[in-house]
């Protein structure tokens, strides 16, 4: 059976469609978020207050093997009383397509301010969380945490 030079294979077409989908779908998106990004973002939050490093226990392992499913467990030393409260912890990667990862809300009445949950990492990234407390006061912890095989794709 002859093929017709003017006429794309039904194989090549689909290999294009493909490759144009996945370009749509991961070309804008798929670079990485950077620290600039993510002080951005921290900034759309808190436009430029001053945070100060303590109060966030952030437990992270060193080295992730799988960056599919990387255990973060936080805790915020706070009373959790009517007067003195953590309102909100923020969590932030710099190397994943997207630089917010997760965000938790706090009231007087939860028992304390701590969260456990599993991330997916792209790359060996900084993690940094960020702690608004009640009287409007900052906090951060930062932690590099190294990913031999990158979870978002790449």
């Amino acid at each position: 059976m002859e093929q017709d030079c003017q006429r794309p294979s039904r194989r090549s077409v689909l290999i294009a469609s493909s490759a144009a989908a996945m370009a749509l779908v991961l070309g804008p998106g798929f670079a990485s978020a950077t620290g600039a990004l993510v002080e951005a973002e921290i900034n759309k939050l808190y436009a430029g207050k001053k945070m100060v490093e303590g109060k966030i226990k952030l437990d992270l392992p060193t080295i992730a093997e799988n960056g599919l499913v990387v255990p973060l467990n936080f805790e915020v030393e706070s009373p959790m009383s009517d007067k003195d409260y953590v309102k909100a912890v923020h969590v932030f990667a710099d190397g994943n397509p997207n630089a917010g990862v997760a965000s938790f809300y706090f009231t007087p009445l939860s028992p304390k301010a701590a969260a456990q949950f599993r991330m997916r990492l792209a790359q060996t990234q900084n993690i940094v969380a960020v702690a608004e407390m009640s009287d409007g006061s900052l906090f951060t912890a930062k932690k590099e945490v190294k990913v031999t095989i990158g979870g978002c794709g790449g």
